[in-house]
C-alpha cells in the first residue's frame, strides 16, 4: 500500500524516545521530513542519531516544553522553516500520572494538563495556518484508552487524556472544511520506561517475554504492546490511505478497553 507520505513534512513532540520515536522512524522510512522536539536536548541528539543509523535519514530536532506556549511556537516555526511547508502534527507528549482524587494537587492538575492538553492546544494552533497552506494535512493527538473508562486512582491522567479526546472531535469539525483531518489514537498497555520499571520492580526474575504475557494485565491478545505497533497505527492515520478517516478514536491496547 502506498502511503503518500514521501515529500510531507512532520513534527512530532515528546519525540526523543517511546512511541514519538518509533513513530519519528516510521515516517522517516516512507519518505517524510522530521522534526521532534522534547526537553532534553542530549536525548533527542541521541534519538537523531538512532533515527539516522536506522534509516540514513536525518531528522530536526529542538529542545522545547510543551507546557509552554512560547515554545510551541518556536518549535513549529522552526519546523516549518526547515522544511518549507508542515503536512503532519502528532501531539505524543505526556507521561502517566495516576492516583486517587483525594491525593491530586492544584499543582499536579495543572501540570498535567498543562503537558497533555494544553501542548495539543498550542502545537495545533501555530500549525494551523501551515497545514492550510499546504493543501490540508492531518493531526493526531495520542491519548489513553483509559480516558474512554476511567478506574479509581486513575488521575489526573485519565481526565486529561479525556480532554484530549474533546479536543480531537471538536477539532476535526472545525478544520475539516480546511481538508486537515484530526484523530487520536488511545493506548493501552505498550512497552515504555514506567512499564518496564513496574517489572523489574515486581518481576525482576522474569524475561521482558515472560512479563508481558503475564495474564494479570487482563489484555485479551496476550502481551504487552510495542511501541513500532502504535506508531505503524499513527503512520496510517497521517497518511493518504486514511484521507477520509477522521474525527475518530483508534484504541491501541490488545483490546482491553472496555469501550470500543
Amino acid at each position: 500500500m502506498e502511503l503518500g507520505l514521501r515529500g510531507k513534512a512532520a513534527l512530532i513532540t515528546g519525540g526523543s524516545k517511546g512511541i514519538g520515536f518509533e513513530t519519528a522512524v516510521q515516517l522517516t522510512q516512507e519518505g517524510a521530513q522530521v522534526a521532534i522536539c522534547g526537553r532534553n536536548e542530549e536525548a533527542l541528539k541521541a534519538a537523531a542519531a538512532r533515527i539516522l543509523e536506522r534509516t540514513g535519514a536525518e531528522v530536526f530536532y529542538l529542545a522545547a516544553d510543551v507546557t509552554k506556549e512560547e515554545d510551541c511556537r518556536r518549535f513549529v516555526e522552526a519546523a516549518a522553516e526547515r522544511f518549507g511547508r508542515l503536512d503532519i502534527v502528532v501531539n505524543n507528549a505526556g507521561t502517566s500520572a495516576a492516583k486517587p482524587f483525594e491525593q491530586v494537587d492544584a499543582a499536579a492538575w495543572q501540570q498535567d494538563l498543562d503537558l497533555k492538553l494544553f501542548g495539543a492546544i498550542h502545537i495545533s494552533k501555530h500549525a494551523i495556518a501551515h497545514l492550510r497552506r499546504a493543501g490540508g494535512g492531518a493531526i493526531v493527538n495520542v491519548t489513553a484508552s483509559m480516558a474512554k473508562t476511567p478506574l479509581a486512582s486513575s488521575l489526573p491522567t485519565t481526565v486529561s487524556r479525556a480532554a484530549g479526546m474533546a479536543l480531537t472531535k471538536a477539532m476535526s469539525k472545525d478544520l475539516g472544511p480546511d481538508n486537515i483531518r484530526v484523530n487520536t489514537v488511545c493506548i493501552g498497555l505498550i512497552r515504555s520506561d514506567q512499564i518496564e520499571k513496574g517489572w523489574q520492580a515486581s518481576a525482576p526474575e522474569k524475561s521482558w517475554e515472560e512479563y508481558a504475557r503475564d495474564p494479570k494485565h487482563g489484555v485479551p491478545l496476550g502481551r504487552i504492546g510495542d511501541t513500532e505497533e502504535a506508531a505503524k497505527v499513527i503512520t496510517f492515520l497521517v497518511s493518504d490511505a486514511a484521507s477520509y478517516v477522521s474525527g475518530t478514536s483508534v484504541n491501541i491496547d490488545g483490546g482491553k478497553a472496555g469501550a470500543l
